[in-house]
């Protein structure tokens, strides 16, 4: 996942990519830190051509009220520049997998 600090450089990737993921996490959220490798290794294993983005909350207010994120994680996901489904904290990995699995295979 690349960490990433700037709102306008995040809506030239919206704009430029077809499937894009976005992590919203908090400084020193527990929930945060062990959701953000599964979510990883699960993007990178099962939708290998999704661009991932970290985004710390914390650090960029503007970032997150832009997006709307209320808590943490948070994760934004787009398809070609729209977002197509919003998951907070509670995150089972096979709901997550069946739901992007359809729109997936229609972009790519």
């Amino acid at each position: 996942m690349i960490e990433i600090n700037n709102k306008e450089e995040i809506l030239d990737i919206l704009k430029n990519s077809k499937a894009v993921m976005l992590y919203f996490a908090s400084t020193n959220c527990s929930v945060c830190e062990v959701l953000r490798p599964k979510i990883e290794m699960n993007i990178s294993f099962n939708f290998p051509k999704m661009k991932q983005y970290y985004i710390n909350s914390n650090q960029n207010l503007d970032i997150a009220s832009f997006f709307n994120i209320f808590s943490s994680p948070t994760i934004l996901v787009f398809f070609e520049g729209k977002e197509f489904k919003r998951y907070g904290r509670n995150i089972s990995l096979d709901i997550f997998n069946s739901e992007l699995k359809r729109l997936y295979e229609m972009v790519f």
